[in-house]
């Protein structure tokens, strides 16, 4: 009787065993892995991280086609490195360990340079900035901070509209919120304040010097050839920044 149940749980092993073994590669993914660029050259493509529902920094079209400010970017950096593009689209809470696992190559997708980040990945030269302001109706009287006492102002919870406008008054948006109001309402709103200025930085991983260096030396080229300063216009509608930070607390741009 012992035999046949030892059989019995043996047999159940070997078959739970066997199940693992084929449900295995159901649950990996390929990773891009290409530390270097003559790694991705070699391989003919380079895999980008880029946010997939978030105009227009990044979105996937109607068509299936990837688009926004960072598409354009990462179309400019294949060109640079001369391979292929494919981009993956990923959500907020999931581009860093698509790059950490190794899924993407580098990431463009509207990565904000805070300190904590800069611990887990590797930061570029900022490219382009993200401005939080004020937008009110243009008959709508606002001038300094202390204006905003007498206004109800909506933000997104727990968003960087939300932290600066609790520290500097009593609606923030981002740099593109008015597009959005005139699209409906045309010339009926305004920025009236700036509050702050967050960057964003192409993100590799730690460690990896080669890759950084390219990536900041790409960066270089399309701030210094105007080709960053058109697709900020086309995107923004708005004058590519006049200047960037040098260095930034917490955040090296150059990998150890």
């Amino acid at each position: 009787m012992k035999d046949r149940q030892f059989s019995r749980l043996d047999r159940r092993s070997v078959l739970f065993a066997g199940a693992a073994l084929l449900a295995a590669p159901a649950l990996t993914t390929s990773p891009a892995m290409a530390i270097t660029p003559a790694e991705i050259k070699s391989k003919g493509k380079v895999v980008i991280g880029i946010q997939g529902d978030n105009p227009p920094w990044g979105f996937v079209n109607s068509s299936g086609k990837q688009q926004g400010l960072d598409a354009d970017i990462g179309e400019l950096y294949g060109k640079y490195l001369g391979v292929a593009v494919e981009f993956v689209p990923l959500e907020v809470a999931n581009r860093i360990p698509a790059l950490t696992a190794g899924r993407v190559d580098v990431l463009f997708a509207t990565m904000a340079m805070f300190p904590d980040r800069a611990k887990a990945v590797q930061f570029s030269k900022p490219y382009v900035a993200n401005i939080i302001v004020l937008v009110a109706p243009k008959s709508v009287e606002v001038k300094t901070n202390a204006d905003m006492g007498k206004l109800t102002i909506a933000v997104p919870r727990a968003s960087a509209q939300d932290t600066q406008v609790t520290k500097n008054a009593p609606a923030g948006g981002n740099m593109f919120y008015i597009d959005r109001f005139n699209e409906a309402k045309p010339g009926v709103y305004e920025n009236k304040l700036e509050f702050t200025r967050i960057y964003n930085g192409a993100c590799t991983r730690l460690g990896e010097k080669e890759i950084n260096a390219s990536v900041n030396a790409f960066i270089d080229q399309i701030k210094g050839n105007g080709e960053l300063a058109k697709i900020h216009e086309k995107w923004m509608k708005l004058p590519l920044p006049s200047s960037f930070p040098e260095t930034m607390e917490g955040v090296s741009f150059v990998a150890g």
